[in-house]
């Protein structure tokens, strides 16, 4: 049976930021992690809430060096809290499976310990929120997720707006062809309400947010490095922007040294946040396709944008199409494929949407499904909520049904679907 921690393929290749390199000693969580896909019996559930009295020595526990978020999940399953893993002696850690002297001395490490002290004293300082798996303002996409992130430091406010994400993804070498459809398929998003999703990476991830901004919209970069440290180092300004219309958001503390192998890590909740990933322009071995392939085990849509069979940055989004993908050339093709949204978006001026094909419908047609409750709801309560011409209204409803955003329950009654 494959567990929901199934790691990526052996072999499988992807561009990683180049200039990464690993400096830290000790294990790392890669390596202590990748141990625990030996043998289906050393899969343990996630963490997915943090009770408030165990939240102080969670954080100390969650910045050790090599414990991640299978580690510290198998840790807490054993010893029952975070508290009592600090607490345990040097024999009672190395109880555990896949834990070893080095990690049990570093759990044990004061150092390592006090770490936690300084991160929360640094994002106090640089208004970083840390939020923990359970908290109200863990984003709801993420808890859908198989390997859920334990702890995120964020910079900005997430809103429910946020709902109706998009990811967007590419190659960090794009062509002209792809800078212009990155910008197209971003700003034309945006304008519908959606949020853009990328991670602040070189070539198409800033373009893609730079169409959000530019279109008034929010956007959303996940990124591999700190919140605080931005990498790359150029796109500081643009990492500012965001906050102001969205989100900065990472799994890394701000002490944490520069891996390259925290970037497959950060595509899954590129993803994770969104209903749909859109691959703009990807090469065969693109990390772009990383996070299709995320998308597409998460259970989200995958779309790619078609590219020339010569050009080789479009090799990857051709064989995505070839393989399953869905083919979209505009904003419009990507609305008509995505489903209902588990939970509705409040786009804010009172409308709320709960599914994203309301985002085409005419004035006429938004009055009068946001006149329509999700209960059964009277054909005269529609008419005075939407104060519109009873004809308007009635031919409306043909429409919204036709449509698939309405249930007609009688010949008086409808509801939201």
């Amino acid at each position: 049976m494959k567990t929901p921690d199934d790691r990526l393929q052996p072999g499988f290749l992807f561009d990683l930021e180049p200039s990464l390199n690993d400096t830290s000693e000790g294990p790392s969580v890669e390596e202590r992690e990748a141990e625990l896909d030996d043998e289906e019996s050393q899969w343990v559930a996630p963490i997915r809430h943090v009770p408030d009295e165990d939240r102080e020595a969670f954080l100390k526990l969650a910045m050790v060096h090599g414990v991640g978020p299978r580690l510290l999940a198998a840790l807490i399953e054993h010893f029952g809290s975070a508290a009592s893993v600090l607490n345990a002696t040097l024999s009672q850690l190395g109880q555990v499976p896949r834990i070893g002297p080095k990690l049990s001395t570093l759990i044990r490490d004061g150092s390592q310990i006090d770490l936690s002290d300084r991160v929360l004293q640094h994002c106090k300082e640089n208004d970083v929120q840390i939020v923990l798996a359970g908290d109200p303002t863990f984003p709801r996409l993420l808890t859908e997720l198989a390997d859920p992130p334990v702890m995120l430091f964020v910079r900005g406010q997430f809103t429910q707006a946020d709902q109706l994400s998009i990811g967007m993804v590419g190659t960090r070498h794009c062509t002209s062809y792809g800078r212009t459809m990155a910008e197209r398929l971003s700003k034309a998003l945006a304008r519908y309400g959606i949020t853009i999703v990328s991670g602040l990476a070189r070539g198409i991830d800033a373009i893609c947010h730079r169409g959000a901004i530019d279109a008034e919209g929010r956007t959303i970069a996940v990124l591999g490095s700190s919140v605080t440290d931005i990498y790359p180092p150029e796109h500081k300004e643009l990492a500012d922007q965001v906050t102001q219309h969205g989100v900065l958001v990472s799994e890394t503390h701000p002490f944490a040294k520069p891996k390259a192998g925290v970037f497959p890590q950060r595509n899954r909740i590129i993803s994770g946040l969104s209903i749909g990933v859109i691959v703009v322009e990807a090469a065969d071995r693109s990390g772009s396709l990383i996070t299709a392939r995320h998308a597409g085990e998460q259970g989200r849509d995958v779309f790619a944008v078609p590219g020339q069979a010569t050009s080789r940055m479009s090799r990857g989004c051709n064989m995505l199409i070839r393989d399953g993908a869905i083919l979209i050339q505009d904003a419009e093709d990507v609305i008509e494929h995505l489903g209902p949204l588990v939970e509705k978006a409040n786009l804010g001026d009172g409308k709320v949407v709960h599914h994203p094909a309301e985002l085409q419908l005419n004035e006429i047609e938004q009055a009068v499904l946001q006149a329509i409750e999700c209960i059964p709801t009277d054909i005269d309560q529609v008419i005075v909520n939407s104060k519109l011409p009873v004809s308007s209204v009635l031919s409306t409803l043909s429409v919204l049904e036709m449509r698939g955003l309405i249930k007609r329950l009688s010949g008086r009654t409808v509801v939201r679907r």
